[in-house]
């Protein structure tokens, strides 16, 4: 059974300290929390003008539910904007956007639906638009950004009118699988080496979807632990090694 997701901030002395603390409220390990670190605090000059440490905390299912209902089939949804809007309005709706906006930016792509995997941690699948065709680099920019930019846009038009905020998410040619992946390996190799050195790792700064994924692969890894460090676009994670048993 899985349990609730649930976040806590947390003061302390230090970092370290605040962590043990807020662990200790929510009765966790480091493995089943991500832990993110949003003020180091400092002790001031000669014990004056000091600061707590703030890190917040973020608990991790056990596992995730299953999908209690199946996708209602597309023929049997109800009308989009009425109470109770099923996956496949959201779906279709999704598809139309992004289809008219790209025949407004001439783009000429193909687009198609389908459903995700299971969160890790809330096992939602949510519809996938995939766009495909030939150089479509432009959709997705440095980093993704204008990918983003264009499913932020994409959401906010379905969502007026399916009258709910929707969580679809908008690819091009699966560049978010392989990024993911990429980041998956990245996380195992920087991971290896935070244990090598005996010494932290910082990955490069990145947007809080990628953070999560570096989090996510490592939160049951062996031999380190990660945080969240730094603030607005500068926030980036942060890879330590975990103390040696003897």
């Amino acid at each position: 059974m899985s349990t609730e997701r649930r976040t806590l901030e947390v003061r302390g002395e230090n970092v370290e300290q605040a962590i043990e603390a807020g662990l200790a409220e929510l009765g966790l390990t480091r493995a089943d929390a991500i832990v993110e670190v949003l003020d180091e605090g400092s002790s001031g000059f000669l014990g004056i003008g000091g600061r707590d440490a703030v890190v917040r905390l973020t608990m991790l299912a056990e596992s995730p539910p299953e999908p209690a209902v199946a996708p209602v089939a597309p023929e049997a949804a109800q009308v989009p904007g009425e109470p109770g809007v099923s996956e496949p309005d959201e779906a279709e709706a999704a598809r139309e956007v992004v289809t008219t906006l790209l025949e407004k930016m001439h783009v000429r792509a193909t687009v198609t639906v389908h459903y995700s995997d299971p969160d890790d941690i809330t096992g939602e699948r949510r519809p996938v638009v995939n766009i495909e065709g030939d150089d479509l680099s432009m959709l997705i920019g440095p980093h993704g950004e204008t990918l983003n930019a264009f499913q932020f846009v994409s959401r906010l038009i379905a969502g007026h009118a399916l009258h709910k905020r929707p969580a679809f998410i908008v690819d091009v040619a699966s560049y978010r699988e392989r990024r993911e992946q990429a980041l998956a390996r990245l996380a195992e190799r920087m991971a290896s080496k935070a244990m090598q050195q005996g010494r932290p790792i910082s990955l490069e700064p990145m947007p809080a979807n990628e953070r999560r994924i570096i989090h996510m692969t490592l939160r049951d890894h062996r031999g380190v632990y990660t945080e969240s460090m730094g603030e607005g676009n500068r926030r980036k994670v942060r890879i330590f090694p975990k103390p040696t048993r003897r």
